[in-house]
């Protein structure tokens, strides 16, 4: 008697009876060959040249933007992703691609003079060759796009393999790419960890964005093959308001990145630090504001915090404020569907776990501060250090925020969710391993530098 192939189950957080996707996962065999055959096909990816790679990136931007509906509908349906911010990931997604489109071209290396005598060298960058890439489920379009797109630009080959709550994402994605780029060159892989490992274990390069245990367990297992790795992971974000920031609107920025799609990204702000006198004025507004939040039906328009991605979700960030006073929310709202309330505590007692693990839900914790260097040292506190948001009408408090905080982003005035593609995304401590995602930082990671030293024939 044979052990059963465990199943790759997808269902519709929403409606937990609505299953869009239950596959046999494929294997660590299978995982090993999809490699093997994307290495076979890179050689004439690369060679094909700039305009060709630039050409399929820019036709995979025009079919994704004719598919943005479909794509919008089944991030709702899949994920539980409201209806407004699934348009906008779609939207970023197509941006993603047309950026990247453009990479192909970018210089890839210098020509530098020789210490003495005839002759150049010259510095080069080159693809590494298979991408392993392994991606969460919240932006199931835009992160694995945000990491395919640069590693195909510069010349790679892309195995993706997509968290099993968004296969269907992924292959829809899959099949929109696909239908642009060369056979093999671009493949999924659904499964779990064991797919995942396999992964890890095969391919030349490898970037991954989850949780902060399995983060560290790709980044150990890459580094000992001796293989690029990145790894982003958790946060525990806090947003730092001050006495003279405009209260009613930080309170808006600070509810919208707790409660936004169920506050499950890991830029949500999970601890709000709230300086001297703002901390009442904040409490009422704060409170108020998340009590304000549209919760319901991620495919209602007006809808900010839909489900939670499934049941064990829903318990943990349940059990996380349980015992604790909530100033909003704190409840679980009966029927289907994994809801929670989007909710304030405040008094929790050090040591307690919202103020050292992501819980990943609409739920955050308000903390006192003095003046603002122990707001920076509270906000210092946690092992992570993704983004801190500043609310202030300070231009010297924010500078001395911008300075002192140890995140690998800061936003002034803006809430702690929000992502600027073009540019670097990563943070430090326990949130992030390895070079930056994204922007010209990505075209760095899915290559390396090569010196190639060029003497005339005979030269002494």
């Amino acid at each position: 008697m044979t052990d059963a192939v465990p199943l790759i189950t997808s269902c519709n957080p929403t409606d937990p009876s609505d299953v869009l996707v239950r596959v046999p996962a494929p294997g660590a065999f299978a995982a090993a060959d999809a490699v093997e055959r994307a290495r076979a096909a890179q050689p004439e990816w690369l060679l094909g040249g700039a305009a060709a790679r630039s050409a399929a990136l820019g036709a995979v931007a025009a079919a994704l933007d004719a598919a943005a509906a479909e794509l919008t509908a089944l991030a709702v349906r899949e994920v539980g992703k409201p209806l407004a911010e699934a348009r906008a990931e779609v939207a970023r997604t197509v941006a993603i691609w047309r950026y990247y489109a453009q990479a192909p071209y970018e210089a890839v290396g210098a020509v530098h003079e020789t210490a003495a005598g005839p002759g150049l060298l010259l510095t080069r960058r080159r693809p590494h060759g298979v991408a392993g890439l392994i991606t969460p489920w919240n932006f199931p379009f835009a992160i694995p796009s945000w990491k395919a797109a640069p590693a195909l630009a510069t010349g790679n080959v892309v195995v993706l393999k997509p968290a099993p709550e968004a296969t269907a994402c992924a292959q829809r994605l899959a099949e929109i790419v696909q239908r642009a780029l060369p056979a093999g060159v671009f493949t999924v892989l659904p499964g779990g960890a064991t797919e995942g490992d396999a992964l890890v274990s095969a391919a030349d390069v490898v970037s991954f964005t989850g949780s902060t245990t399995v983060g560290r367990a790709v980044a150990r297992a890459a580094t000992e093959r001796g293989v690029p790795v990145q790894a982003e992971m958790g946060g525990l974000n806090a947003a730092i308001v001050l006495p003279d920031a405009d209260i009613e609107q930080a309170a808006a920025h600070t509810a919208a990145a707790i409660a936004g799609y169920a506050g499950q990204k890991c830029t949500a702000t999970s601890r709000v630090i709230a300086v001297g006198a703002a901390l009442d004025p904040l409490r009422e507004a704060l409170s108020e504001a998340l009590r304000s939040v549209p919760v319901g039906d991620p495919a209602d328009g007006a809808t900010v915090s839909g489900p939670l991605i499934n049941q064990c979700a829903r318990d943990r960030v349940r059990d996380a404020w349980h015992g604790l006073g909530a100033l909003a929310g704190g409840t679980v709202p009966d029927g289907p569907g994994w809801y929670a309330a989007p909710t304030l505590v405040e008094k929790v007692p050090a040591g307690h776990r919202l103020l050292c693990e992501e819980v990943f839900g609409p739920l955050a914790v308000l903390l006192p501060a003095d003046d603002l260097a122990h707001a920076v040292r509270i906000a210092n506190s946690v092992p992570y250090g993704l983004v801190t948001s500043v609310h202030t009408a300070d231009l010297d408090a924010a500078l001395r925020g911008l300075d002192l905080l140890d995140t690998g982003m800061i936003r002034i005035n803006a809430p702690s969710t929000g992502v600027d593609f073009h540019l670097p995304f990563g943070g430090v401590k326990a949130s992030s391993h390895g070079p930056r995602e994204q922007g010209r930082a990505a075209l760095e990671f899915y290559t390396s530098s090569r010196t190639y030293t060029l003497s005339p024939a005979g030269a002494t």
